[in-house]
């Protein structure tokens, strides 16, 4: 087996696990979800199915991850955050057909308690603070808190709030890597 799960742990037949991933206490991997090698999924997680996880994901304890989410390669989901799939949800009414599609892009953040309304992608190292509630798209880089989430900021690949300087320009303090602010967007530019 290449992948390690605690015995509480429910693996349905027809998903896929990378290599290297390690599956904890009473979490239930569905059938069709894809999970990439290397992550780490905490206690008590759900991954339905068509869920499609990337290399290196962690996903802290409490989390469901529901059909029509899909997590890039290095993604962060903080303990008990949660994602939606419908946006109209009814108990009498049968939405299974009108699951919106999530996309967490590669290096994104997201904190403990935040709420990502269903439909509003995460852009590349994006960080959502925690208790956020993310109603609309999330730039690159960008740092979001609140609810409704605001941006407040931007964030390097590090972790690390950017503080631009009047040319629009920035450096990571812990791995010197700089970036640049043009037009309401960021780059790394090396």
């Amino acid at each position: 087996m290449p992948y390690t799960a605690h015995p509480t742990a429910v693996i349905d037949e027809g998903c896929t696990i990378g290599e290297g991933t390690r599956i904890w206490h009473f979490s239930h991997i569905m059938p069709g979800c894809v999970i990439g090698e290397g992550c780490n999924i905490g206690q008590n997680v759900v991954v339905s199915p068509g869920v499609k996880l990337g290399r290196n994901v962690k996903v802290q304890n409490n989390v469901s991850i529901y059909t029509g989410v899909e997590c890039e390669d290095d993604v962060f989901l903080g303990p008990s955050m949660v994602f939606t799939n419908v946006i109209n949800p009814r108990s009498a009414v049968a939405r299974r057909d009108q699951y919106l599609r999530t996309v967490v892009k590669q290096g994104a953040s997201i904190g403990a308690n935040a709420t990502i309304v269903c439909g509003n992608d995460i852009g590349r190292f994006a960080f959502i603070g925690a208790g956020a509630v993310v109603t609309k798209e999330v730039p690159d880089y960008a740092l979001v808190i609140g609810n409704p989430a605001k941006q407040t900021g931007w964030m390097s690949e590090f972790g690390h709030k950017l503080k631009f300087d009047a040319d629009g320009l920035a450096t990571c303090p812990e791995s010197g890597q700089q970036y640049q602010l043009s037009n309401g967007r960021v780059t790394r530019t090396s």
